[in-house]
C-alpha cells in the first residue's frame, strides 16, 4: 500500500513530538503493508512549516531504515498556500510530484472560492488532492458538491478513520456516498500517532469489503499520482459497503 497523507515527521506539527513517535507510526505502517509513506506536515498559520525542515526530516525519517520509503509533501492551508510562490509549492509537492498538491478541507464551513483556487493552481500547473473532505459537516450533508470539483479534475482523499467508523457514523456515511457515487480516488490514514488517529489503512480496506477497490484506493491511484500517469479505470464495485454499526 502507499500512504499519501501522514503526519509523521517529528516536532513539526501536531504530529509526534520526537524520533522516537516516528519510529512508532512507521513501525505501524510497515505492519500493514504500506511501503511509501508521504509525509504531510501542516503548512498553515500555527504550523507555518518550511520546506527545507520538512526535506531535512524527510531525509533523516528514511535513515532510521524502517523499511518504509517516507516520501516529502506538506498539508496546504487553503488560504496559506495563495501566500507562497510556485517554487515553494513545488517543494510541497505530494510524494515528491512538483505538481501534486494535497488542501486541506477546512473542519467547518465550505470555502466558497474552493472552485476559483483551484482553477487558479491548475493555471499555474498545480493539481490539488482534497484532504478529508468526508470530515467537512457540509460535504456530510451533500456529498454532491464535490462533483463539480472533482470534474474540474481534483482527486478526493478520505481519511482510513472515517472509511472503517473510527471516526463516528457521519464520516463514516459520507465516505459511502462518495465512494458509491465515484467522488473518492485514494484512502490515507492521516497519521498522527500510532494509537490516536492511527494508521489504520488495512482496516479502512477490510470495511469496504471489496478487495478490488481496495487495491485502486490504497495502491493503484496513489501510485498513478506520483508518477504522474493517467489514472487506472476504478473496478466496478460488487458490493455495498457495510458500515461497522452494521456488521
Amino acid at each position: 500500500m502507499i500512504d499519501l497523507h501522514s503526519h509523521v515527521l517529528p516536532g513539526l506539527d501536531d504530529g509526534p513530538r520526537d524520533v522516537a513517535g516516528t519510529r512508532e507510526i512507521l513501525a505501524a505502517a510497515r505492519e500493514e503493508g504500506i511501503e511509501r509513506i508521504a509525509a504531510t506536515p501542516h503548512v498553515r498559520d500555527d504550523h507555518p512549516t518550511d520546506p527545507a525542515d520538512m526535506e531535512r526530516l524527510v531525509d533523516e525519517a528514511n535513515a532510521l531504515a524502517m523499511d518504509v520509503e517516507v516520501l516529502p509533501g506538506g498539508e496546504l492551508d487553503l488560504r496559506y498556500l495563495q501566500g507562497l510562490d510556485d517554487a515553494t509549492l513545488r517543494r510541497f509537492g505530494l510524494g515528491g510530484n512538483p505538481s501534486l498538491l494535497l488542501v486541506e478541507t477546512p473542519y467547518v464551513g465550505w470555502p466558497l472560492d474552493l472552485g476559483d483556487v483551484v482553477f487558479g493552481l491548475a493555471v499555474r500547473g498545480f493539481t490539488v488532492v482534497l484532504a478529508h473532505p468526508e470530515r467537512n459537516p457540509e460535504v456530510q450533508e451533500r456529498p454532491d458538491r464535490l462533483r463539480d470539483l472533482v470534474e474540474a479534475g481534483v482527486f478526493v482523499q478520505l481519511t482510513a478513520a472515517s472509511v472503517d467508523g473510527r471516526l463516528g457514523r457521519r464520516p463514516a456515511a459520507a465516505s459511502k456516498e462518495l465512494l458509491s457515487a465515484g467522488l473518492a480516488h485514494l484512502i490515507a490514514s492521516d497519521a498522527h500517532a500510532p494509537a490516536v488517529r492511527a494508521v489504520g489503512m488495512q482496516s479502512a480496506v477490510d470495511a469496504l469489503d471489496d478487495e478490488p477497490l481496495g487495491r485502486w484506493l490504497t495502491h493503484a491511484v496513489p501510485a498513478a499520482l506520483l508518477d504522474g500517469s493517467p489514472l487506472p479505470p476504478r473496478p466496478e464495485r460488487r458490493r455495498t459497503m457495510r458500515l461497522p454499526w452494521h456488521r
